[in-house]
């Protein structure tokens, strides 16, 4: 065996995960969410780092998420959740990012399917969406957003010829192939953008119930 076995011992094994929280003035619950999800994640060996983006917040947001252990990447005035994911995706391909989760800083999306999330990209899947529709009713979410979000679901669903119930999901998990692959031109509905344009460039699409 070549080099220092101990150091061979240490390496990380397996891909390395990046999970990404866009945040804008979100102190009151980031430092919950970047805690509930290393419990989630605590009797699993991934190799990962929690990145916060942080889109110009006025409050404490980026000093708590610090204080929690994520890496901070800040924005220096807000521009919106769009220029943030651009920004996710060039920070966690220079990091070297594998596989990237995307998920929110208020907590909303339950941080115990992040393995599901990850288990169905290493089986092959290239972008993996954690809906919230299906095989269930969203009763909390306002009728004409639950509304909006079938319709862009099914008109996405028919030019894709993917079958998807949650088109603008913030819980996703893809490869840095995608992240790579996709340029983002629209400025508001970059989640259905994604979608589309990962389905028209051959990648393997899946939902996952949340």
């Amino acid at each position: 065996m070549k080099g220092n076995p101990a150091k061979q011992l240490l390496k990380p094994k397996g891909p390395f995960i990046i999970i990404s929280i866009p945040a804008y003035n979100e102190e009151r619950d980031i430092g919950r969410t970047i805690t509930d999800i290393r419990e989630a994640l605590k009797e699993y060996s991934y190799h990962y780092t929690i990145l916060v983006l942080n889109d110009g917040s006025r409050d404490n947001t980026a000093n708590i998420a610090e204080e929690h252990g994520a890496i901070i990447v800040s924005h220096r005035r807000n521009k919106g959740l769009a220029e943030t994911f651009r920004t996710e995706m060039k920070e966690c391909l220079e990091r070297g990012a594998d596989i990237i989760v995307h998920t929110d800083a208020d907590g909303q999306y339950d941080p115990r399917h992040i393995p599901e999330l990850i288990e169905k990209v290493q089986g092959g899947y290239d972008l993996v969406l954690g809906s919230r529709f299906r095989g269930k009713r969203m009763q909390h979410m306002p009728f004409t957003k639950r509304f909006g979000n079938i319709l862009f679901s099914k008109v996405l669903s028919s030019l894709t010829k993917v079958h998807i119930t949650d088109s603008t999901t913030g819980y996703r998990a893809f490869t840095a192939e995608i992240a790579r692959e996709i340029d983002f031109i629209n400025t508001f509905t970059y989640t259905q953008e994604q979608i589309n344009k990962a389905a028209k460039q051959g990648f393997k699409i899946t939902e996952i119930p949340i």
